[in-house]
């Protein structure tokens, strides 16, 4: 099993939008093959910082699920929202395994 975090720099000012954004995301995840733990939204801390949890059961399977996210129209147009209204900044990734 491999989780895939992603972490968020997000506009705080716009928060509103990056809840639409990700509410949009699970049936698209699911859809193309990733099992959504979940998002996380700012809370005590900073108001700039979001992330997403995600699990395969393999490298090999999450890089077949970028290709058939890379396809979905839904995905490209729920994207190309986000890169509209700037309510994403900034987006990493980092593979964990669990202990």
């Amino acid at each position: 099993m491999v989780t895939c975090r992603i972490d968020y720099v997000i506009d705080p000012h716009k928060i509103d939008d990056f809840r639409r954004y990700v509410a949009a995301w699970p049936p698209i995840i699911e859809r193309c093959g990733g099992d959504l733990i979940g998002y996380f939204l700012p809370g005590d801390g900073p108001n700039n910082q979001a992330m997403a949890l995600l699990d395969f059961t393999s490298l090999a399977e999450y890089e077949a699920f970028r290709g058939r996210l890379a396809a979905d129209e839904e995905a490209k147009a729920t994207k190309a929202e986000a890169d509209r209204n700037g309510c994403v900044l900034v987006e990493s990734r980092t593979f964990l395994r669990r202990a």
